[in-house]
């Protein structure tokens, strides 16, 4: 079984509900990493997985689960599914993609930390929040109704315009 099935296995009952215990071991000691990495402005942590479970304090399942929480943000993501302890792994961190995506994950927790201060104003977080928001957003378009003006500005009706089949 490698590390990502273990940490889904523990993370999740069968029915797919949080093991909330699991969660709450794991919370705070993911929150601690991405405090250091935006008090030091780190944007590169690479090592061995073993390594940096022992420099993290976690398991090795925790820092495979903290690669998966920011995967979609790499240029390039793991395959979270065939890391081992002795996989070397290189984490290149993007602050724009990492703040946009713990809003979509509504991960207040991360995305409030006062640390972002050091990276951005308040001002930049409000307009990555909008944008992120945004991105999720469905806008409809109003339909044409049949007796509307037709948009290709013709003057006659939609229907005996462009509407016409």
């Amino acid at each position: 079984m490698s590390l990502y099935e273990s940490w889904i296995k523990k993370a999740f009952s069968k029915d797919g509900k949080a093991n909330e215990e699991v969660w709450d071991q794991y919370l705070p000691l993911e929150q601690k990493i991405y405090e250091e990495i935006l008090s030091n402005k780190i944007t590169k942590i690479e090592g061995k997985v073993s390594e940096l479970s022992e420099k993290y304090n976690m398991t090795p399942e925790h820092i495979v689960a903290f690669i998966d929480g920011l995967n979609e943000t790499l240029p390039t993501p793991f395959e979270v599914d065939t890391l081992t302890e002795d996989s070397f792994v290189e984490i290149n961190i993007d602050f724009e993609k990492l703040f946009k995506k713990m809003i979509e994950y509504k991960a207040e927790h991360l995305y409030t930390l006062p640390q972002w201060d050091n990276i951005f104003t308040e001002e930049e977080r409000k307009i990555f929040e909008r944008e992120q928001k945004l991105s999720r957003t469905i806008i409809k378009t109003q339909k044409i109704g049949r007796n509307d003006p037709c948009p290709c500005g013709s003057g006659k009706k939609y229907k005996k315009c462009c509407g016409a089949k």
